[in-house]
């Protein structure tokens, strides 16, 4: 998740490697703050959730597929990184998950690229996943609490350090509005759309939600302003309105998700125009 501090990973034991059926020389890869390896075919992350994987990884690898293979379509307009099982059939060994390497991929930093993206990525999955997950509420990481408290269904608990004033802020500035209907969406989408050597996007990481796709753009533009170089007038749509309502959620979701390593000059400098109801520049 953007906006935390974690030391780079140093790759799988043996066992993780022998369960995947991959080389033990591994290759550190870029994004994903220094904490995912490429292994033989393979690229392999770690901090995966065994049982978000277990319902999540079959709905991804079907859409995959579909995608990769829809007869007179246009096939650069969405992909998605094939989750791939170890030995044994399951979906994390200690931790660590798996999907298909992409060679020729680079990341995407492009907020237009990422925003089309999350628009033909969230029609997919509503068709996909017409019903919410069981798996998904049984979700208990800082993600899910954070998300929870964003969306008013657990009291506000303001972070430990300099992000207190500042969620307490966006908190107030919520009110009740409709965001529009809940559908499973990548929470974490920005920073985890590459491209490949056709140019087509390449979605990795899902952090699936069961929440409004406005709410999940808007933290998507939130987060490429934040973090991918995105200029502070792409929020300038945000500043109003209930698109206004949709990116205050994100950012309290991640303030409360980051603390305490929360950049709090940068989201003010950010979300000032949309704090004061007032235009955006920049």
């Amino acid at each position: 998740m953007p906006g935390t501090s974690r030391p780079t990973c140093l790759g799988p034991p043996p066992e993780v490697l022998d369960l995947f059926a991959v080389p033990e020389t591994v290759e550190p890869l870029p994004g994903g703050q220094g904490r995912s390896v490429r292994a033989g075919d393979l690229v392999l992350s770690p901090d995966r959730d065994p049982e978000v994987l277990v319902w999540l990884n079959p709905v991804l690898a079907r859409l995959a597929v579909q995608l990769d293979e829809r007869p007179g379509r246009d096939l650069r307009d969405l992909r998605i990184a094939m989750p791939v099982p170890a030995r044994d059939g399951s979906w994390a060994v200690d931790g660590w998950g798996a999907s298909r390497y992409e060679p020729g991929t680079v990341a995407c930093d492009d907020l237009a690229v990422l925003s089309a993206t999350a628009h033909v990525l969230h029609a997919e999955l509503a068709v996909a996943v017409p019903d919410r997950p069981d798996g998904l509420s049984a979700r208990e990481d800082r993600w899910a609490r954070a998300e929870r408290q964003a969306f008013g269904e657990q009291p506000l608990i303001t972070p430990a350090g300099p992000g207190i004033d500042l969620a307490v802020r966006l908190h107030a500035a919520i009110d009740g509005t409709d965001l529009g209907p809940d559908q499973l969406v990548h929470a974490d989408l920005a920073g985890n759309v590459l491209l490949d050597a056709f140019g087509a996007p390449v979605v990795i990481d899902v952090a699936p939600s069961w929440r409004p796709v406005l709410w999940a753009e808007a933290v998507c533009v939130l987060d490429a302003v934040m973090w991918l170089g995105a200029p502070l007038g792409a929020l300038a749509a945000w500043a109003h309105g209930v698109p206004r309502q949709a990116i205050l959620r994100a950012a309290l979701f991640r303030v409360l998700a980051d603390a305490p390593d929360v950049d709090v000059a940068a989201y003010e400098r950010a979300l000032g125009p949309v704090l004061a109801d007032e235009p955006a520049e920049g």
